[in-house]
């Protein structure tokens, strides 16, 4: 998909991490950074993909670098960012699960932990201490989910997970912000991508999309103004915050 450039201050030019980008909304985002003139390392597991992802963005005349990248190991995200600098982060890795809470194991309790929270945690000190050793500030986002401040059924290790990642983006935003490193936490809410079109076709899908209140379901780009506005100096004085874009339900009555 291409993107049309916006005049967001301090981001062309930059050298941004997105994580999770062989799919879905962290191939979104890499597309939507790197059409800012922003030098986009695009970092997954399935190398093939991000390759493709950014042969595709160099066709385009924009600047991208695949990174293979398993976040939910501390030692792997060390060396694959050893030496490098980044002024953005998009910690967008993750994993999602459905049963039953009687139903899961430890084993794919683990799984989700790993992925949704330490490695958000890994990502976010390794690029955030580069930051700091270079002199220089930066802004993290992490991706959260509503499912971080409501729940919902068999959802019991995600919407645990992402509770996590709200808390850990608020204990490093304070941490972090005498570095000049900014860090904040964006909630998605029901948004469309290849990997639940189908469901959403369904008839539970739709009676999913029937409960929020503009009565639709997101498209990636719903999400661009508010990551532009975390990742860009228009947000320098947001720190700490969580922003939902979910169409209104996050509000909606119980």
């Amino acid at each position: 998909m291409e993107h049309e450039a916006h005049p967001w201050p301090g981001i062309s030019g930059s050298r941004a991490l997105v994580t999770g980008a062989s799919s879905g909304l962290g191939a979104h985002f890499a597309q939507l950074l790197a059409a800012q003139g922003v030098h986009v390392f695009a970092a997954a597991r399935r190398t093939d993909r991000v390759q493709a992802l950014c042969d595709g963005i160099r066709d385009q005349g924009f600047q991208a670098t695949p990174l293979e990248l398993d976040v939910s190991s501390a030692r792997a995200v060390e060396e694959a960012l050893q030496g490098q600098v980044f002024d953005l982060v998009v910690n967008n890795a993750g994993v999602s699960h459905s049963c039953a809470a009687l139903d899961l194991d430890a084993d794919t309790l683990d799984r989700v932990i790993d992925t949704n929270v330490k490695g958000v945690f890994h990502v976010a000190r390794a690029t955030a201490s580069a930051m700091r050793d270079a002199g220089q500030g930066g802004s993290i986002v992490n991706i959260a989910s509503i499912l971080g401040s409501r729940v919902s059924g068999h959802v019991a290790a995600y919407a645990a997970s992402k509770g996590a990642v709200l808390q850990l983006t608020r204990a490093l935003a304070l941490e972090w912000a005498r570095h000049g490193i900014r860090v904040n936490a964006l909630s998605p809410g029901y948004i469309e991508t290849e990997i639940n079109r189908d469901f959403f076709a369904t008839e539970q899908g739709q009676a999913l999309i029937r409960r929020v209140p503009q009565r639709r379901l997101g498209q990636p780009q719903d999400l661009d103004g508010a990551l532009m506005l975390l990742l860009s100096d228009l947000g320098r004085f947001i720190t700490g915050a969580d922003i939902a874009v979910d169409g209104g339900h996050l509000v909606s009555s119980l």
